[in-house]
């Protein structure tokens, strides 16, 4: 029986971080996704998973008596309780480079992509609105690309010549991006990066697993509708929909109560 267990979604950019981490670190683990995991109503999640993590949110990582929520508490812990095979970085230089790479992930790029949800599965917005909202979605992404870019240079990897930290928490919002037809552009550093990346059996594992996952993803447009879900809309993902023109979104959402924040409520 593994050692870890992790409560997760085969979607989730957070949750692909810490399969991608483990698999590549060659750490056995058991994941499951929470039963009305995202829908933040209490009737219907699974009990246990809201036990483990009152912000009721994946990924939550479960070892023994201890319960770690945020994707990036949780690989600084797998760094930590497991060094051999290391992703992080040898020097402070490498390793604050990785963290910046994440942080803008996990902020600006993730907001992004989750407003790209909003509208392509969720139908938040339609017509001259939607195709507006897109249009400020596709620049966005290309500046975060452009400074990936960069990031990246002439290596191979993120870090360098070694598949790292960084890679793993890039990864996964790359991937997002590709399924709304948001991807780099084909011949670019980044692109060839992104292609060269999926050869590797940790982030094949996790490609397969998405793409089976955001299959269903569909079915939660009627979840939605039925008032069994509401959306987390969350610290950059606010600020997303605020200043890409949809307020309007918002302030309906709060009326027909399909829209929530994090803890505490």
């Amino acid at each position: 029986m593994a050692e870890l267990f992790l409560w997760d979604h085969p979607v989730s950019p957070f949750s692909q971080k810490i399969r991608l981490a483990l698999r590549e670190k060659n750490i056995p683990f058991e994941h499951e996704t929470p039963k009305g995991g995202g829908s933040g109503n209490l009737t219907i999640l699974d009990p246990k998973f809201v036990q483990d993590n009152h912000r009721l949110e994946v990924p939550t990582l479960v070892d023994g008596d201890l319960k770690i929520f945020d994707s990036t508490i949780i690989l600084e812990y797998i760094e930590d309780k497991y060094p051999k095979l290391p992703l992080r970085a040898a020097n402070a230089t490498g390793r604050a480079k990785a963290r910046m790479i994440e942080d803008v992930c996990d902020s600006q790029y993730e907001a992004i992509n989750w407003g790209m949800g909003e509208i392509e599965t969720f139908k938040r917005a339609d017509g001259e609105l939607a195709e507006r909202m897109k249009e400020n979605a596709r620049g966005q992404v290309r500046q975060i690309q452009a400074w990936l870019t960069a990031q990246l240079g002439d290596a191979e990897w993120f870090g360098g010549d070694k598949f790292g930290y960084a890679d793993v928490c890039v990864w996964p919002f790359v991937n997002r991006s590709t399924s709304y037809c948001l991807e780099p552009e084909s011949g670019t550093p980044l692109r060839r990066w992104y292609e060269r990346a999926k050869e590797r059996p940790s982030v094949k594992a996790v490609f397969d697993e998405f793409s089976v996952g955001v299959k269903g993803v569909a079915a939660a447009y009627d979840f939605l509708q039925e008032g069994l879900l509401k959306r987390e809309y969350r610290d950059h993902r606010l600020e997303w929909m605020i200043k890409s023109g949809g307020i309007d979104i918002v302030q309906e959402g709060l009326a027909k109560n399909n829209v929530r924040f994090q803890w505490p409520v």
